[in-house]
């Protein structure tokens, strides 16, 4: 069944058209990826979608009314509630429903009811119907759906009674996910969801919106991301789209496969062309064959002429060295990171080899920048030793770009550092990285962020530097140019050391990784999916230190890791035992949702009172079984 269909959409903002007959069909239960370079007309097209912004010709149906839900521009949370607040009020038909319930509850047990048989088996009559409807309804799983969520996305019990005034940026846009996952619309539409949410939060969402009963339409640069959700993607290409069934790694191996199949028709289209044509010029001024020579030209004017296959990647570009480094590159001892009134990292003990990649993670706030300025030299260790190899030459690349200079046009960026270079191949090296003709005027300052990450790994590129320090390198580009510098960083030949959320990058170009956890730096070897296998069997043995510990430091590690599995085991026999118990009340307080109405309990004024009574005890223990569960899968979650 379709859910939503985009037919036909032309948006155009002067003189540039970014979407021409643009369509989208999307069928219930469909996960839909729509992909393309940076300023293609995704987002216009999603603001279309949501009705946001109005397209120029082209409609937006939603046959059989199917209910749309997407992130409002400012959140749409409301500032006078707190967190749990916010949450419950996607839910205010089941709390009236709830309220009406307990209210029924009372009048059923007032004497007066009692007596009046009329009276009371109306108000049972009514209360089985909304009983049943509250039930079908989600009632009596709703608020343990919250309490997931909101721990999912980061929301522990101590924020549940914050005001969502006081929460960060950050924290605002999690929560206006929470509560759009909450209202669970037919279809739900997510504008690069996946930003700026830890390794942790993303693989939460990630397996949330796997088992979404809706329709999903998301618009991510995120790969590893879409693999694990999209079943289409739609690809936008000179403003129009095109469908690929399957998920991103498929997309991508039907588009080479198509770019092959369209590179050997336009060729043997082209050569068919150059053939009529020199037939043409040689037989039109013969009497006797201008007759098959004006036959051909006129089936030339007819033909469809195929345009050239455009190139994907568009950016081109290498990293090189101009000179190997010793074989150890980098080495810490007993090194603590952060500032002077916020120690973020300790007790790093780190060696890199050259030619190694590897990639740096852990949760947001854990250092991992700090330590990667630490090692570039920009701040200084709190404590510890630090020592670069010989013959080590950094080159640094800042997510944010604040080593550029805002007031320089990008010519004289590049040229400034580099004024050796004649403006001939500076234009050329900015060429390969999409600044052609009036571009290379642009000031930095009215760069995008992809502008400014292409601009800032060209003079990276230029220093020729062999131990590259990168933070969130792929940060702003869109999927092509990440194709790209993954392929320029593979066949680097010098040693890297990066942060990145990037997951589908580091599966391409680690060959180690480093997570940094309360216990210090622990290590793992291969890309991030052999990560995440050998974290999940960990507790068959101690997790691997970056640098090997002493035998002593190795066994205290080991009991202090066995310790930390054991008493995990206990903490899930105990989640498991309160869910058992959770789902036994649940049912218990069903069966007695059902007695309260039956005859011979109406007709028994003490009975009656009992089984209101057991009810509202078994709401009571439900209610506290719940805050043990919360209590001990808060625990779970932080060992």
């Amino acid at each position: 069944m379709v859910v939503l269909q985009a037919s036909n959409i032309i948006k155009s903002f002067g003189a540039k058209t970014i979407l021409e007959e643009a369509s989208i069909t999307l069928h219930a239960g469909e996960k839909a990826a729509v992909v393309g370079p940076n300023g293609a007309g995704k987002t216009t097209l999603l603001k279309i979608i949501t009705g946001e912004m109005r397209p120029d010709t082209g409609e937006i149906f939603r046959p059989g009314g199917a209910t749309l839900g997407c992130l409002a521009q400012e959140g749409g949370l409301s500032p006078e509630f707190t967190v749990m607040e916010e949450m419950l009020s996607v839910f205010s038909s089941l709390i009236e429903q709830e309220e009406a319930m307990r209210e029924m509850e009372r009048l059923m047990g007032e004497r007066a009811v009692l007596q009046d048989l009329q009276a009371y088996e109306r108000i049972s009559g009514e209360y089985a119907t909304l009983t049943e409807s509250f039930r079908n309804s989600g009632g009596y799983e709703f608020r343990a759906g919250i309490k997931s969520v909101l721990n999912g996305l980061k929301f522990g019990e101590e924020y549940h009674q914050r005001a969502t005034n006081t929460l960060s940026g950050g924290q605002k846009t999690r929560l206006a996910m929470a509560r759009l996952l909450l209202s669970r619309p037919d279809v739900l539409v997510l504008d690069e969801p996946t930003n700026h949410l830890d390794m942790e939060t993303l693989s939460w969402l990630e397996k949330y919106l796997q088992s979404y009963p809706g329709s999903i339409l998301v618009v991510s640069h995120d790969r590893y991301f879409l693999d694990s959700l999209a079943d289409t993607v739609y690809e936008l290409d000179r403003g129009r789209l095109h469908r690929y069934p399957g998920n991103y790694s498929s997309f991508i191996t039907q588009k080479a496969q198509a770019r092959e199949r369209n590179e050997k028709l336009y060729e043997k289209q082209k050569k068919e062309i150059a053939r009529t044509e020199d037939f043409i010029r040689k037989n039109i001024a013969r009497a006797s064959t201008t007759g098959r020579a004006q036959s051909k030209r006129k089936s030339l004017e007819k033909m469809d002429i195929m345009e050239k296959p455009a190139d994907l990647k568009g950016a081109s570009f290498s990293f090189s060295i101009e000179r190997p480094s010793a074989r150890e590159v980098l080495t810490a001892k007993s090194l603590s990171v952060g500032y002077r009134d916020n120690l973020l990292s300790s007790g790093i003990d780190l060696l890199i080899e050259r030619g190694e990649r590897v990639a740096l993670i852990g949760p947001n706030g854990a250092g991992k920048s700090t330590l990667l300025k630490t090692v570039a030299g920009i701040i200084q260790p709190l404590k510890g030793h630090l020592l670069m190899g010989s013959y080590v030459e950094t080159g640094y690349y800042d997510q944010e770009q604040a080593r550029l200079e805002g007031t320089h046009t990008v010519l004289d960026e590049l040229w400034n550092r580099f004024p050796h270079m004649d403006e001939k191949d500076v234009r050329g090296l900015l060429g390969s990285f999409l600044f052609s003709g009036d571009a290379v005027f642009k000031t930095v300052d009215n760069l995008s962020g992809g502008e400014k990450a292409r601009l800032a790994l060209a003079v990276i590129m230029l220093r020729r530097a062999n131990f590259l320090l990168m933070d969130e390198p792929t940060n702003h580009l869109d999927v092509y140019s990440r194709e790209v510098l993954e392929e320029a960083l593979q066949g680097y030949d010098g040693t890297i050391l990066f942060v990145s959320h990037d997951r589908y990058f580091l599966n391409k170009l680690a060959t180690r990784v480093i997570e940094i956890t309360p216990r210090g730096l622990v290590g793992f070897p291969g890309n991030y999916d052999d990560f995440l296998a050998k974290r999940a069997i960990d507790s068959s043995g101690p997790l691997t230190p970056a640098i090997s510990e002493e035998k002593e430091a190795a066994r205290l590690s080991y009991m202090k890791d066995k310790e930390a599995r054991r008493l995990a085991e206990k903490m899930k026999k105990k989640a498991s035992d309160l869910e058992s118990a959770i789902e036994e009340t649940e049912r218990r307080i069903r069966s007695l949702e059902e007695e309260i109405y039956l005859p011979e309990v109406n007709q028994d004024l003490d009975l009656l009172l009992k089984k209101n009574a057991d009810l509202e005890q078994c709401r009571e223990e439900l209610d506290s079984l719940y805050s043990q569960w919360e209590t001990v899968s808060s625990h779970l979650g932080e060992l």
